[in-house]
């Protein structure tokens, strides 16, 4: 990608781990400084505590991540972050509907994601029979394959999935009036009751989420598989042969490192041309 006409670029980092230890943050900025050295951009980025200290930003920034987190999706309506939270995205809807010709793009990772589906009423939020962890395929749409956000990606691709919470039972008619798509469900289990997660949804030409964690790397993965309970609960939800097969997974540069190097990066390629485009 060339450099845009737009002198600068702004980043807003919406952190909702409220304080909790994770990967995630650091993995976004390690992403967005390999994307601004890359593409010699002036790209920079803040990050913002929004559950933990109620910070958010205005909306003069260029492009906005919501981060995943912990807890319940449901249990925050109604608070004074969240509240905060949708006013901020509300805003930036309605800027996008404006006539005015810069768009912001949005990522909503996982919680965010969560979230969001709730927000917009665009499928069932429900807690999982046993939380999910692990290095899994995520499986396209049709729609998903002419998204240019998963360009460059095989079909299934692998992700890191982390959840306890999750968006099932998509409500079309909903989906429809939105102009939202389907871009990717969970993997096809046959011999098991339960519903396919919705696994990534486009909101709209400027809004896109995922259940799962596009910004995930092999380093942070390994140290959180090697943790005492997270190979228990990997375990008990896969199987051991599963489990050893996942860390075999982190050396595969086709599978997490790819998607990895893929997705965000082409998130952000699609918000930089609307610059370009100006």
């Amino acid at each position: 990608m060339t450099s845009p006409d737009k002198t600068s670029i702004k980043v807003a980092i919406l952190d909702l781990y409220a304080g909790h230890p994770n990967q995630g943050m650091r993995c976004f900025q390690e992403i967005l400084d390999r994307y601004r050295k890359d593409n010699q951009l002036d790209l920079s980025y803040q990050v913002f505590d929004v559950r933990g200290n109620n910070q958010f930003p205005g909306i003069d920034f260029d492009i906005y991540i919501g981060s995943g987190g912990p807890g319940s999706p449901l249990e925050s309506e109604g608070s004074e972050w969240e509240n905060n939270y949708f006013t901020l995205i509300d805003q930036i809807q309605k800027h996008n509907d404006s006539d005015h010709p810069q768009k912001k793009h949005v990522l909503f990772v996982c919680h965010s994601f969560q979230l969001m589906c709730r927000h917009y009423g665009l499928g069932t939020v429900n807690q999982r029979h046993s939380p999910s962890f692990g290095i899994l395929p995520v499986h396209q749409t049709e729609t998903g394959y002419q998204d240019p956000v998963f360009a460059g990606l095989p079909d299934p691709f692998y992700a890191v999935d982390s959840r306890s919470w999750q968006v099932i039972q998509p409500n079309y008619e909903r989906l429809a009036e939105l102009g939202a798509t389907l871009l990717a469900i969970e993997k096809e289990r046959p011999n098991v009751e339960y519903e396919r997660c919705l696994m990534a949804i486009r909101f709209s030409e400027y809004f896109i989420g995922t259940q799962f964690h596009p910004e995930a790397d092999p380093e942070g993965m390994r140290l959180r598989l090697l943790e005492p309970d997270k190979k228990e609960e990997t375990i008990a939800e896969h199987g051991e042969h599963k489990y050893y097969e996942m860390l075999e997974r982190l050396n595969d540069p086709d599978k997490l490192l790819l998607t990895q190097n893929t997705m965000i990066p082409n998130f952000l390629n699609q918000a930089i041309l609307t610059f370009q485009e100006i």
